[in-house]
């Protein structure tokens, strides 16, 4: 893709710290929760020290919960290990700027051991792993992720002193592609798109959705690994942007009873020259104008679904939002722009892709993106065939259906041979260990939803 402005070369950074208009470089990498962390170092002292030995980051950073509680079974990191430092070297094609913050740019990286090697449970190392495989076939992935998120006109303090019970939407009713809906909070929008646009992502549009308050900005396809760094600096600073403005959103997968905050991905294939893989001349179950590896690919996917939805629901929530007639899938499904199975194929030629809609909005990008590629490859090297597209209501249809909770998709992943394979099983036995602590801390919790079913009535 050709670069964009607010995109930044070393010797550009260089320029614009000398002229004072950079003062700081935030370094950061993509913890298992897919959120950023990392540092906001000196701008001077990023060109003078991270840039040639990079910076260094306690390696509990990939072995907590959200609340970042130290939790046990992470083979990486312990009490017994020491918790010890690992190295954030990093990724300088990734510099950009930070609009929404003055003087600020930032830099995605790395992880590694102190002796060089990579962290291999490191979500962007996961990924980075999947891509070498594609790039072993000549092939090189490109991705989009579509987010939507709920506004509500509180800001992040008082919805959290009011135990996120009573908040105010942005809008009072569904606003799916209302332009009057979006034009009652175009001034938060219009910020969150031209400063993802000073940050380097090309904005395509933004649109309301069904839920009350619930909207998505949309951006271009972009090469995999630069679509997942993306996701990441947009989720961030789109949380950001909204509290400057007095105002929170969630991207959680299922706020309440109404339509989930989705994650749809978009992927395709490309040669070294760029010809579309997935396109061809064949007349197969994929289609007229799909080829071969097309067909092995979205066979490969449906084929590893279930095993690997941990990657694509990595949450307790995660699983709330797949019910019949919400757009969420719930069958093993594929089909031609049939929004009702978990893979919808859409477009022709060059713009041939598939649509994984079992993410939602708080997938991990990194992670969700190497299960759809791993998958994907699996179907290829097998050989697997195709099955007919599905046409109807694939709610109603036989299909497998998609793991109901992530105490079945984690034994799911465990148990995976694809998995291990694809992954290698110091990553697989990290991410279930995550999934256990996630259960634990759900299995102990007490609900709302108790309280009122058991305070007085039973």
């Amino acid at each position: 893709m050709t670069p964009s402005p607010g995109r930044l070369s070393l010797e550009e950074l260089r320029g614009l710290v000398d002229a004072g208009d950079i003062d700081t470089v935030i370094v950061g990498i993509t913890d298992m929760q897919g959120r950023l962390q990392g540092k906001r170092c000196a701008a001077r002292y990023f060109l003078d020290q991270v840039v040639s030995h990079a910076t260094e980051g306690c390696n509990y950073l990939l072995a907590v919960d959200v609340d970042m509680n130290t939790v046990d079974g992470y083979a990486i990191s312990s009490w017994e290990r020491g918790y010890g430092d690992f190295v954030m070297r990093p990724d300088l094609a990734t510099l950009r700027r930070i609009p929404w913050h003055p003087g600020t740019a930032m830099c995605s990286a790395d992880v590694l051991f102190e002796d060089g090697t990579p962290v291999a449970p490191s979500p962007r190392q996961v990924l980075l792993r999947q891509v070498e495989r594609l790039d072993a076939r000549g092939w090189h992935a490109l991705a989009g992720t579509e987010l939507e998120f709920i506004v509500f006109r509180d800001t992040y303090e008082q919805a959290w002193t009011a135990g996120y019970r009573g908040l105010t939407p942005a809008n009072l009713y569904n606003v799916d592609y209302s332009i009057q809906g979006t034009g009652r909070i175009e001034p938060l929008l219009r910020r969150i798109r031209n400063e993802m646009g000073g940050a380097g992502m090309v904005v395509e549009s933004a649109k309301g959705e069904c839920n009350l308050g619930q909207h998505e900005i949309a951006f271009l396809y972009d090469d995999v690994v630069e679509k997942a760094d993306e996701h990441v600096v947009y989720k961030t600073g789109a949380k950001e942007i909204a509290a400057q403005e007095g105002y929170s959103l969630t991207f959680m997968a299922k706020f309440d009873e109404r339509e989930g905050n989705s994650c749809h991905i978009h992927l395709s294939l490309r040669d070294g020259d760029g010809t579309p893989v997935f396109a061809g001349d064949g007349a197969g179950l994929g289609g007229p104008g799909t080829s071969a590896v097309f067909e092995q690919f979205q066979a490969g996917l449906l084929a590893t679904l279930r095993e690997l939805t941990l990657l694509l629901a990595p949450n307790v929530n995660s699983y709330k939002r797949f019910v019949p007639g919400s757009f969420a899938p719930t069958a093993v499904a594929w089909g031609r722009d049939n929004r009702t199975c978990a893979f919808r194929v859409i477009g022709h030629g060059p713009s041939l892709r598939i649509e994984t809609r079992v993410p939602g909005g708080d997938v991990n990008p990194h992670l969700a993106l190497a299960a759809i590629i791993a998958a994907g490859l699996h179907g290829v090297e097998a050989g697997l065939e195709l099955e007919p597209p599905y046409d109807g209501n694939a709610y109603a249809s036989d299909a497998p259906r998609v793991p109901e909770s992530i105490a079945e998709a984690a034994a799911l992943f465990e148990q995976s041979t694809v998995a291990r394979a694809a992954f290698g099983d110091d990553v697989v036995d990290h991410y279930v260990n995550m999934a256990r602590i996630e259960m634990s801390a759900f299995a102990t919790a007490v609900t709302d939803w108790e309280r009122y079913r058991c305070f007085e009535r039973l």
